[in-house]
């Protein structure tokens, strides 16, 4: 499918067939859905099918030559502050690193050698990483780092039984698949995804009784009203704390709490979609070519993770997070007469703290077991109360 809005970038001819082998594989499951396929499926189709989704398929996600630019990718300053939090962490509960869906590998690459600074080197520092192309990248940066650091690195096909030091997502909730739901005076209703005359179409559908439904009810926005609800985040979390014998979950995404995120005013929800650096609304866009994603409810996640036997150690803005752990000391060590160096992480540590760049959207929640004192990261601005 073309474009919709022509202020978008056209696609390569490549990039277009490659699209369109996704789009006809997709249309294929619509029809033996019969004729409706609810959006979470579409959009794990869009992002994660074999080969030809966004996050699996070859084509660059990351940087200058991608469609978004994450922290790790950003700066160095990210890595090196959230160093130290780690290091806290593994001091208390010694054992591994678990990165999940490491994309280019950038913050693996810049957290071993500060973690190495520091002398909290976990045993092993694993990436669970589902798709084969950013593996491949992923193996490729981690040989360019020392022998002694480079082997420590392990690449995982399933979660373990038991996780022992920190599970580490950054930019990772806000790619898993959601529910689409219209609340209206007539009903709750579920948005899902059609095929017609050769392009997807949305078409909604009354919610049956489950835990959707479930869900929908307890929210009970004002009507009429659009937005998520995600199955998806809330059972990665549960699975990820049964698993924990000690250590911290750790999640840096950009999202809000249940308040705000089904506040009155976001009656069109929360999805969005990054394709070559442009933001916009329409998922349905180009599958395999764009990314789309969608804030995080911080409050579902902790309450799965409370729910599983965690604790909740902290949640605030990344802002707040970074300046804890000494973001600007570590901005410091860089004089401020090298301007050559100096100024290019000012600037990036602006765009990391700032309000109006990442530093209020962005929020990071911990939650742990066995672990007995505070976290360095929430000492000040906690938003707990929010949740």
């Amino acid at each position: 499918m073309l474009p919709r809005d022509s202020r978008l970038p056209q696609p390569s001819p490549e990039a277009l067939a490659h699209s369109r082998a996704l789009e006809r594989s997709i249309a294929r499951e619509i029809g033996a859905a019969g004729g409706w396929l609810d959006f979470a499926r579409y959009m794990e189709h869009a992002l994660y099918a074999p080969g030809q989704g966004y996050y699996t398929g070859g084509a660059s996600k990351f940087g200058a030559e991608g469609d978004f630019v994450t922290a790790p990718e950003l700066s160095p300053l990210f890595a090196a502050t959230l160093a130290r939090q780690l290091a806290e962490i593994l001091a208390q509960a010694p054992g591994d690193v678990l990165e999940l869906g490491a994309g280019s590998g950038r913050l693996a690459a810049d957290l071993l050698p500060e973690l190495d600074e520091l002398e909290r080197l976990p045993a092993r520092y694993c990436i669970l990483e589902p798709s084969a192309a950013l593996r491949a990248g992923q193996q490729e940066r981690m040989a360019q780092l020392p022998a002694r650091l480079a082997g420590r690195v392990e690449w995982l096909e399933r979660l373990p039984e038991a996780l022992c030091g920190v599970v580490l997502a950054n930019e990772v909730l806000d790619a898993l698949p959601v529910h689409l739901i219209v609340w209206r005076e007539d009903g709750i209703f579920e948005r899902g995804v059609t095929w017609s005359e050769g392009r997807f179409e949305f078409a909604n559908r009354a919610l049956p009784d489950g835990a959707l439904r479930a869900q929908a009810q307890r929210i009970d926005p004002p009507v009429p009203y659009g937005s998520e609800l995600s199955l998806a985040v809330p059972a990665l979390v549960r699975s990820l704390a049964e698993r924990l014998v000690q250590g911290v979950l750790l999640f840096i995404d950009y999202g809000f709490g249940e308040a705000e995120y089904y506040h009155a005013q976001r009656n069109r929800g929360t999805l969005m979609c990054h394709y070559r650096h442009r933001a916009h609304d329409d998922p349905l866009f180009l599958p395999g070519l764009q990314d789309i994603t969608c804030h995080v409810n911080f409050s579902a996640v902790a309450r799965a993770a409370v729910e599983a036997g965690l604790t909740l150690l902290g949640y605030t803005t990344q802002s707040h997070f970074l300046i804890n752990l000494g973001v600007t000391e570590l901005l410091a060590r860089t004089p401020a007469e090298e301007t050559g160096r100096y100024l290019p992480l000012a600037a990036q540590a602006q765009r990391l703290l700032s309000p109006s760049e990442m530093g209020e959207s962005f929020k990071a929640i911990a939650l742990g077991r066995g672990i007995g004192r505070g976290l360095t990261a929430f000492a000040r601005g906690d938003l707990g109360r929010l949740l």
